[in-house]
């Protein structure tokens, strides 16, 4: 692959070829190249909810909790209606949309029990792109997948899952703050691996995120449609790492682009931030080896075609990437990962 090539964790353009070998990058030939393609670490989706892939953009005029709140939000209602195949089938497409506008993996909260998990597997099997998937309503889904995703503090106690995580050295992580601040200290009080949303925070919330480390995944478009709000992201990245998600494929196109464009037109971060967001803070909170263009990382990347019509001279590469590059721009896309 070779291009522009957006290094490191600063995403430094450098002219020259990305050196592939046994499925890691090997190295990086700085030299002039006859393109303007750009070459970009591959996306990490740091939170989804790919089960409701069979009910897209239903639930028009609904709010927040008649959506997707636990046990009868019309999500919920939708996936007890539906087989299990047309939900693996419906969850496989939405994973080959991803994987083909350059997601390399995602952070999925599985809804389902063991099932649930078992179905996302299903779902993602012949597929390059990675699910780390978190399963919810049953204690057995820790084993059975890599982790335990909450709905948040207000919805249960979920203290056995959270010790439960813990001594698997496994994922936790719990929605905060979408409808408003009062679950946060309780799911703060579990001390999660990361939260999720936190639209809604007080003062003390942050400080306490700042004082624990954890990050938090942001999801602004779905947080915009539920009605939520949006969060303030600039104020996050203050006091904690922020990565990005799409959220419910039901109110949401799981496309990273869309996401990357609206937090970085929405928020006071730079377009780096925001590509730091989708890539490698997201791969830190999931313990993946990729979210960077550097030598000993998997070789998960991709390939925007820098003289399509939408990007044809462009000056500044990741604003490009982060505010105009969409699906129809990616030229290739390359996950691998070291045997």
């Amino acid at each position: 692959m070779e291009g522009r090539i957006l290094h490191g964790t600063a995403f430094e353009p450098v002219e020259g070829r990305v050196i592939v070998a046994d499925g890691q990058i090997a190295g990086i030939e700085e030299e002039p190249v006859d393109t303007d393609d750009i070459v970009v670490p591959a996306f990490v989706n740091a939170h989804t909810h790919i089960g409701d892939s069979i009910a897209k953009d239903a639930g028009e005029g609904l709010g927040l909790d008649e959506l997707v709140a636990p046990p009868d939000g019309l999500k919920h209602r939708l996936l007890r209606e539906a087989t299990y195949e047309e939900t693996v089938a419906a969850m496989e497409r939405s994973l080959s949309f991803m994987q083909s506008s350059g997601t390399a993996a995602c952070i999925e909260f599985r809804e389902g029990g063991v099932e649930g998990v078992r179905a996302m597997a299903e779902a993602a099997e012949g597929l390059a792109i990675e699910s780390v998937t978190l399963g919810r309503d049953e204690i057995a889904v820790i084993e059975a997948g890599d982790g335990f995703g909450a709905s948040g503090a207000r919805d249960g106690e979920f203290g056995r899952e959270r010790t439960a995580t813990r001594k698997a050295d496994k994922l936790f992580g719990i929605h905060a703050g979408e409808r408003d601040p009062d679950d946060v200290n309780g799911a703060l009080d579990l001390d999660p691996d990361f939260l999720v949303h936190m639209v809604h925070t007080d003062p003390i919330h942050l400080d306490r995120v700042a004082d624990r480390g954890v990050p938090v995944v942001v999801c602004p478009r779905s947080n915009l449609v539920t009605g939520a709000g949006t969060p303030d992201i600039a104020q996050l990245a203050e006091h904690t790492t922020v990565a990005l998600g799409t959220d419910n494929v039901m109110l949401n196109s799981p496309s990273m682009f869309r996401e990357m464009e609206f937090a970085a037109k929405l928020s006071d971060v730079s377009a780096r931030y925001v590509l730091k967001m989708a890539t490698h803070h997201g791969a830190d909170i999931a313990g993946l080896n990729c979210g960077v263009i550097e030598e000993d990382r998997d070789a998960r990347l991709f390939v925007l075609d820098g003289d399509s019509d939408n990007l044809t001279g462009y000056k500044n590469p990741v604003r490009a990437v982060v505010r105009r590059a969409g699906v129809g721009d990616v030229r290739e896309v390359l996950l691998e990962t070291a045997d």
